[in-house]
């Protein structure tokens, strides 16, 4: 049996191979847990004597297959939770990644096959991240980019958004900003910031966030609605 802990440093070192590429560095890991660079060695070391990473000093930490197939469980437990904290228990969105961290690991598979046919099996969280099938594999949802790489003028769509930061979500709900709002590019300002016109509405985004919000471009059906935010 695993820890708590165990798993929550796979789930982490997941995260950050799709973000950055295998191998993570062990600096990458704390900054990413808030934690110590020793407190991850120390756990590295553990989780590579149970054939779940592979350490390259100085290199880094690779999940091997095992490790794998254990966060990527964890973060289907994950999602599932909190897709159905936000639409049957009424949390907002910047208050379901706590919940369901704490939950995650403590589901059976038979809760997990029971909450994901009850979700009606479905493919995305609140945020907009993927959740994996029971086959463990991810869905497909299509390429995007973040919006820090688009030009003024770009009529998009937002398909992801980052949970790490509440007041970031408590934010961009405020402002209409989630998983399907289409905006316009509108200015990307000396000073960093960048405006979007949703709904006709100026909204300001931090770089910091335009550089975490996923999106794609909308469909030629949103062209009407371009003209509206553009005005």
């Amino acid at each position: 049996m695993l820890s708590d802990v165990m798993e929550d440093y796979l789930k982490a070192v997941y995260t950050l191979e799709r973000e950055h590429g295998p191998p993570v560095k062990t600096s990458t890991i704390a900054d990413y847990l808030d934690v110590t660079s020793p407190t991850v060695t120390s756990m590295v070391e553990k989780l590579a004597d149970r054939g779940l990473v592979e350490r390259e000093k100085y290199k880094g930490v690779e999940l091997t297959p095992d490790g794998e197939t254990v966060a990527v469980e964890v973060l289907r437990h994950h999602r599932l939770l909190e897709a159905f904290l936000a639409d049957h228990l009424d949390y907002e969105w910047d208050e379901v990644h706590d919940e369901a961290d704490a939950l995650e690991h403590h589901i059976s598979e038979e809760f997990e096959r029971r909450l994901a046919r009850k979700l009606g099996d479905p493919t995305v969280d609140p945020h907009g991240d993927p959740i994996p099938g029971a086959d463990l594999e991810l869905p497909e949802h299509g390429d995007t980019e973040v919006l820090a790489d688009h030009d003024e003028g770009d009529h998009l769509v937002v398909a992801r958004v980052s949970d790490r930061d509440t007041d970031e979500l408590r934010y961009l709900a405020d402002v209409g900003v989630q998983p399907g709002t289409e905006l316009t590019l509108r200015e990307h300002t000396p000073i960093g910031m960048f405006v979007v016109g949703i709904d006709g509405e100026a909204v300001h985004l931090s770089e910091r966030v335009a550089e975490t919000l996923e999106v794609r471009p909308a469909g030629d059906d949103a062209d009407g609605d371009q003209e509206v935010a553009d005005a």
